[in-house]
Parts: C-alpha cells; sequence; structure tokens
C-alpha cells in the first residue's frame, strides 16, 4: 500500500473509531458524487435513471468497512459501474418497446463542461447515441478507459472480467466507436453559428435558408416516447427535414426558440405557448447541420430546470 493510501485508511479508521463512519462516508460521497452521475449518465443516456443508480451505490456504501477501502474513487467507480450495468440491460428491454426513436436525456449542464473538450465530446448526443451500439460490456469498458482513463485492472474489478479480457473489449470497442463517431473536430463557435442560422430560417419560414443550412443528407430524429408527438422514424434529406419544420412551425401556436448549452454543447429550447416543449441538439461538419435531435418526451425534460455539473 502506498503512503496517501496508508494515510487515507488510517484517518478512516481514527474517523471510524470516533463514531465518524457515517460522516465520513458522506463527506466521501458527496466529494465524488459529480463524478459517479457522470459515469453512470454516460453508461446510462438518462439522468433520471443515473440519479437512480447513485441512490443504490450511497445505500450500498454506507454498508462498507471503509477501513478496508484502500482508494475511496475506485471503489466508488466500480460500486457504481455494477449499477449502472445492471440498470443498462434492463433498459435495452425497455428500449425494445419504445414507440418511435429513444434518443439521451438532455441536461443543461454548467459552462465548465464545455471547456474540458473530450469530456464534452464524450456526452454529446452524437456521440451517446453511438455508444448505444455497443453492448453494456463493451460501453462500460470504453467509457472507463477512454473518458475516465481507469485502469485495465481497475476496470476488470467493475465489469467482472479478467485484465487481458478488458484489453480486449477495448480494443474492440475503440474500433467500432471509430467506425460510427462523427468525424472532425467542430468547435462550439461553429455549431453555434449554423444554429443560430437554422433558428432565424426556421422562425421566418425561410425554406431555402433552412434548405442551404442542412447537409444534403442531414437526419432528424424525434423522440415523444409515445407522450407527444414527433416522428417515429428518421427523417432523411434536407427538403424533406426543411419542408418537416417549417409546415409544422405554422401548425402551432406562440412558440420561440432560445440558445442554450446542453450536453456540453450548442443547442435550441423550445417553448410553446411559454411552457417548455422540445430540446433541440445537432450535430455540425463543414458549417451545415448533419444531425438534429429533438426531444419532446416531458420525462426526459425534467432535468432542464436546473443546471448539471459533470466531471471526470
Amino acid at each position: 500500500m502506498n503512503s496517501q493510501c496508508s494515510e487515507r485508511t488510517e484517518d478512516a479508521a481514527e474517523r471510524l473509531a470516533d463514531g465518524g463512519g457515517t460522516d465520513l462516508a458522506t463527506e466521501v460521497f458527496v466529494t465524488h458524487r459529480n463524478l459517479l452521475f457522470t459515469v453512470a449518465y454516460e453508461l446510462l443516456g438518462s439522468a433520471a435513471d443515473a440519479e437512480d443508480v447513485l441512490q443504490e451505490t450511497w445505500l450500498r456504501w454506507v454498508g462498507v468497512d471503509l477501513t478496508t477501502v484502500r482508494e475511496h474513487r475506485a471503489y466508488l467507480v466500480r460500486i457504481t459501474t455494477r449499477q449502472a450495468l445492471g440498470r443498462l440491460r434492463t433498459l435495452g428491454r425497455r428500449k425494445e418497446s419504445y414507440v418511435g426513436s429513444w434518443l439521451p436525456e438532455p441536461l443543461l449542464t454548467t459552462p465548465d463542461v464545455a471547456e474540458d473538450v473530450e469530456l464534452a465530446d464524450s456526452v454529446s448526443t452524437a456521440m451517446l447515441l453511438v455508444l448505444e451500439t455497443l453492448t453494456p460490456t463493451e460501453r462500460a469498458v470504453f467509457v472507463l478507459r477512454e473518458v475516465f482513463d481507469l485502469g485495465y485492472d481497475e476496470i476488470a474489478a467493475s465489469v467482472d472480467k479478467s485484465p487481458d479480457a478488458v484489453r480486449q473489449i477495448a480494443h474492440r470497442a475503440r474500433a467500432h466507436v471509430a467506425a460510427r463517431r462523427p468525424r472532425g473536430t467542430v468547435s462550439p463557435a461553429e455549431t453555434r453559428d449554423a444554429l443560430d442560422a437554422f433558428r432565424r430560417a426556421v422562425e421566418t419560414g425561410d425554406l431555402q435558408t433552412l434548405v442551404d443550412i442542412l447537409a444534403p443528407d442531414v437526419v432528424l430524429l424525434g423522440d415523444g416516447g409515445g407522450v407527444k408527438q414527433a416522428v417515429l422514424r428518421p427523417i432523411v434529406g434536407a427538403d424533406k427535414v426543411s419542408r418537416l419544420l417549417v409546415g409544422g412551425m405554422r401548425k402551432t401556436g406562440a412558440i420561440s426558440l432560445r440558445p442554450a448549452q446542453i450536453n456540453a454543447g450548442p443547442a435550441l429550447i423550445i417553448h410553446l405557448d411559454g411552457e417548455l416543449d422540445t430540446v433541440v441538439t445537432a450535430h455540425v461538419e463543414n458549417g451545415r447541420i448533419t444531425g438534429l435531435y429533438a426531444v419532446r418526451n416531458p420525462e426526459k425534460l425534467s432535468h432542464m430546470a436546473r443546471e448539471t455539473a459533470l466531471r471526470r
């Protein structure tokens, strides 16, 4: 055991002996809470389920003898990952009967998240959709290795695999993601400019400008969850997408589109008759929008009332 770990264990032992076990457990959990939420969210794509995973993690954490834990952060990440994997498999069954496209739950993120470029990319809607194409174990290994830079031994303990097996899974997951992830790096400013032009074209009903800002093979995905009206299948092509959007605007009541920082990137929040109705995120390449992701399912908009801090 290194000196730092030894000091932590001795400190934990002293505080537990003084009857401060629960206080110490709470202090450690709160210190790492944002990190644990980020791990769970990246594995699940659902803030509500990530919160449930944190609750389950806490209940197990307070039952742990902290004098036996050498590294609190690693131990908590291990519990969180295991709980999230169990829930991810349940979510997979739920998604099979989901009405229409399933999109990640949008988060109103704090400004500092965008400053961590790798973290911002990992929580973007486009990237979370790529992670959906991995198996649960592949997703956990990829996220823990590529986003949180955990060692293979640590990951192995979290997913109940040998370190050698984890290396193979990581290699396979990296290749899978590389073949599917959005290509190129786009600055937030470029995305913001494209969304501003998109917003003005939609608000004015300028069909030609809208077609021009959309890539020819743009894809629109909508998530109403069977509760709100949304496109049930992907809409492909600038002409189809622009006509759908302009036509939809003409049929609605008082509508407003305002910029926001969603999942660490520029996005739009749509209010209808003063009420939150839709969150739109986008992927941009070469100044044009290649992907539009519109979440209307009210159950997925509950975290839009406050900013969420993400950490790694």
